[in-house]
């Protein structure tokens, strides 16, 4: 059974309750003043505990969607290699392999038609670049199947979530495919692809969208790798103008740092509850390998003092209240921006740093976003 089975978490929370039970059952005849006793109170204790906290560790990635798999949390298994074949009309098929497609949440009856709600499909994303893949999901709009659009190339936003959260929870938690769906009919927003996808390609380490020395190429993976993959497999903008990056968290400083080191790929960008500083901890490893120089230009706020800002707009998402140090982090950003990098900024009065948070940012976000995206 996979480690997100409904099953799992089930049989998680019956042993949870079972070990309760048998304490308390057996509590009486373990009260007694021998060693064996004491040994039987301290086993007791220990089970409870562990099946108490297999359940909640169960339940909570279960909500969140950290590890899809077994081989996903314990850094075990190989995904395998990504082949492209040719498929059975002779043309050779696109660099992105296309796993499987899911029908969009909230399109009420027209979800699974792709000329009505659009499509979501699974892929697995190469890079020959960087030597990294990693798999996400490509969410094409209606139009895309439409015959007037037959010969649009459409926009396309490569949307990161946070560490060390899955690609899953921007459908499940955010649906993103469902917040552009509703704005599209709404007129609100352009017909526009979303690729979705984590913010490390090297799980379970965090890269920060780095380049590592001697290691892990992340930000060339994101910024090279995908957009020539998904640019050969769908019919996407072949201009700078038609791209764009954002994300949460994690996501949300990776989209600032690529577009503000890639304006030529990037010219847009949207932060969601976004730090500024690469963070540096056990999950990351030494990003910068003793490099002062990269540590500094991985700093957000350093790269505004200290190098020409770039020509790029970006949209500064978050809560004014709640978020620990954003709003502060948030107003020293803004306060060094400087022509002709463009800023503007998205608030909610009060929001911790959850999804509940971006979930009411994620709408004003894509419109914000969609007219900045040229249609070619």
């Amino acid at each position: 059974m996979g480690l997100t089975s409904h099953k799992v978490l089930a049989v998680a929370v019956g042993a949870a309750l079972l070990a309760m039970a048998v304490t308390v059952g057996c509590w009486p005849r373990l009260a007694r003043r021998h060693w064996a006793a004491v040994l039987g109170r301290i086993g007791a204790l220990l089970a409870t505990q562990l099946t108490v906290l297999c359940a909640l560790g169960l339940a909570a990635n279960s909500y969140f969607s950290f590890y899809t798999s077994w081989d996903d949390l314990l850094g075990t298994g190989d995904p395998g290699p990504v082949t492209v074949r040719t498929g059975a009309d002779g043309r050779p098929a696109g660099p992105v392999q296309v796993l499987g497609r899911e029908p969009v949440q909230g399109a009420g009856p027209s979800g699974r038609d792709p000329r009505s709600a659009g499509e979501i499909q699974a892929v697995r994303i190469p890079g020959p670049r960087s030597g990294l893949s990693t798999d996400g999901f490509v969410y094409l709009p209606p139009q895309y199947f439409q015959p007037a659009y037959a010969d649009r190339r459409f926009p396309a936003v490569v949307v990161l979530t946070g560490y060390p959260g899955d690609a899953r929870n921007l459908l499940t938690r955010l649906n993103y495919p469902g917040a552009a769906l509703r704005l599209n009919r709404d007129g609100r927003m352009q017909p526009t692809v979303l690729v979705l996808m984590r913010p490390s390609p090297a799980m379970p380490a965090d890269t920060e969208c780095e380049d590592v020395p001697g290691g892990v190429q992340a930000e060339t993976y994101f910024t090279q790798d995908v957009p020539r993959a998904v640019a050969a497999g769908y019919r996407v903008s072949v201009r700078p103008q038609g791209w764009a990056v954002m994300g949460n968290s994690t996501g949300g400083y990776c989209a600032l740092k690529l577009a503000m080191r890639h304006p030529e790929v990037f010219p847009s960008a949207v932060s969601m509850s976004g730090y500024y500083r690469a963070a540096e901890d056990a999950s990351t490893g030494d990003l910068f390998r003793g490099s002062r120089r990269r540590r500094d230009e991985a700093d957000l706020l350093w790269r505004l003092n200290n190098l020409p800002p770039p020509a790029i707009a970006v949209l500064l998402a978050g809560a004014e209240r709640g978020d620990g140090d954003y709003l502060r982090d948030t107003r020293a950003f803004a306060a060094a921006v400087r022509g002709p990098m463009a800023l503007a900024t998205a608030t909610v009065p009060e929001g911790g740093h959850n999804f509940q948070t971006w979930s009411r940012l994620l709408p004003s976000a894509l419109e914000w976003l969609s007219p900045r995206l040229a249609v070619s």
